[in-house]
């Protein structure tokens, strides 16, 4: 009946984990080990899709079908305005409570709406920026030299036209 089941549907499984890093096969175990997949192969295969994302968390997709994992990596808005960042990989074991006191650019913002849009609960692009302007405020990065709130106010006052993409 398994065998059934996993050759007419294919299940999407989401997993936060660390990128670059095999996770603990312990908390993969109870997710994965039912639909007959083997948590270590999978803790490998998510540690060689995530190496771009070394030391940060990261939101994985994993589509199983046949009893194959498909791993996507699912970024989310925190992940991608650190990445823009441009900061050295960093070792979490030894390096704690970083701050991201970096400067990024309007155009890098712009990039990481177009990238969440699809996600995103705002009617228009104008209101995904205002999301992601929000995020660089809480990462504690500045947006051309400027606090990403008074962007936000600019945007909203209409100072800043975002286009429609």
């Amino acid at each position: 009946m398994r065998v059934w089941f996993s050759l007419l549907f294919s299940i999407s499984v989401y997993l936060r984990c660390v990128g670059g890093e095999v996770g603990a096969t312990s908390s993969l175990a109870p997710k994965i080990g039912p639909l007959g997949l083997s948590p270590k192969k999978v803790g490998d295969d998510i540690a060689k899709a995530t190496s771009d994302w070394k030391g940060l968390k990261i939101t994985v997709c994993l589509t199983i079908q046949n009893r194959q994992a498909a791993i996507s990596v699912v970024p989310s808005a925190a992940s991608l305005v650190i990445k823009a960042l441009k900061e050295p990989p960093r070792d979490r074991k030894k390096v704690k409570n970083v701050k991201h006191n970096g400067n990024i650019s309007f155009d890098d913002v712009l990039a990481i709406a177009k990238v969440m849009r699809p996600r995103s609960m705002a009617r228009e692009m104008k209101g995904t920026v205002k999301e992601v302007l929000g995020t660089c405020q809480s990462v504690g990065c500045t947006v051309d030299g400027k606090a990403p709130h008074d962007l936000i106010d600019e945007i909203s006052n209409g100072d800043i036209e975002v286009a429609e993409e």
